[in-house]
């Protein structure tokens, strides 16, 4: 496309919400590259605008209801893809349903296009574009159009669009809808371990998961080489943390590992090539290999792992690759055998 919105630029931040506002207009490519990019070319990630909370005891404006809220995502989206692992983790997929946007966004942003399998109409109003959907939740919007998006279908109105705060709220405020007692029992941000969990969230946010976006959107080369040597750092500590134990917080699998998946999915795939993270590959770390097969057969987790969308959504699009050619590997086979679960049982 000649004008599109550019993909990292759209996604939401788990950071504090900001009261910068843009236009909802059609960017060029030039302008695009501009919208998060500071004076000293450095990627700087903006903020989620809708903050609000959905609670399982009715103690605020929104309260868990079965069938009331809905899920805008875009499957190759690292912060969206967390949400679609947590929603089926805690199975409510009844009780929550879900659109999943095109791969690849047009002059107005993320678009419904469902003759492409795996691809969903918005079937809750029939709109060709997510920015309909956020402009019927506020006619005066002029922020950000992002995914994931989660929707409230009784006031038609956007609860929230900050990805670490939906998969919280996935995690605890509708265990009443959960399919399996299992899944009402699993606690993804258990009490004894949060400080535990919010402490790895920090770090990895800033030096993994929005580090591999930092580095492929510097557009100078002191901040690349700055944010490729703070991801590749980041990636030997948990290398190392997880030669020790299981999972991020020990033995429970925890919101910290969604997190982490989505990037490392991402990782070989797209961003060793697309956004120059090429010192080593997932592949070549024996722990987070094994712990990433680990994580793929973990039901919830591969099933909503596209990487014909992730690919497609990343490489074909000419914010980086002009000529919008995907390439055809690596190879990654996921079903290597691991011994993750037998070296660390208890």
């Amino acid at each position: 496309f000649s004008q599109f919105f550019i993909f990292a630029s759209v996604q939401p931040t788990d950071h504090a919400p900001s009261s910068d506002k843009l236009q909802l207009v059609k960017y060029s490519m030039a302008d695009a590259n501009k919208l998060d990019a500071s004076a000293s070319g450095e990627f700087v990630r903006k903020a989620s605008s809708f903050r609000n909370w959905i609670s399982r005891d009715g103690s605020t404006s929104f309260p868990a209801e079965s069938g009331r809220y809905h899920l805008y995502v875009a499957n190759q989206c690292p912060w969206a893809h967390r949400t679609m692992v947590t929603r089926k983790l805690k199975g409510l997929e009844d009780a929550i349903s879900m659109d999943i946007a095109h791969f690849r966004r047009d002059e107005e942003g993320w678009k419904f296009f469902p003759v492409i399998s795996g691809c969903t109409p918005d079937t809750l109003y029939g709109f060709s574009h997510l920015k309909d959907v956020y402009l019927l939740s506020d006619k005066d919007y002029q922020g950000r159009i992002s995914v994931p998006v989660l929707w409230d279908k009784k006031t038609k109105t956007v609860v929230n669009n900050e990805s670490s705060e939906i998969i919280q709220m996935l995690n605890s405020e509708f265990n009443d809808f959960c399919k399996t007692e299992e899944q009402r029992a699993m606690d993804l941000y258990p009490e004894h371990l949060r400080k535990e969990i919010d402490s790895i969230n920090e770090w990895v946010y800033r030096d993994i998961n929005n580090g591999v976006y930092r580095a492929g959107f510097s557009s100078k080369q002191e901040p690349y080489d700055r944010a490729v040597r703070e991801v590749f750092a980041a990636l030997d500590r948990v290398e190392e943390i997880l030669s020790r134990q299981r999972y991020l917080a020990g033995s429970q699998l925890t919101l910290a590992d969604v997190r982490l998946y989505t990037t490392l999915a991402r990782f070989d795939p797209v961003y060793v090539g697309t956004f120059k993270c090429n010192k080593k590959r997932i592949v070549d770390y024996p722990n987070l290999w094994g712990y990433l097969r680990d994580l793929y057969h973990t039901p919830g987790f591969g099933e909503t792992t596209n990487r014909f969308f992730i690919e497609n959504g990343y490489q074909g699009t000419n914010v980086r690759n002009p000529h919008g050619i995907v390439a055809i590997g690596p190879d990654i086979n996921y079903d290597e055998p691991h011994d993750r679960a037998t070296q660390f049982s208890q």
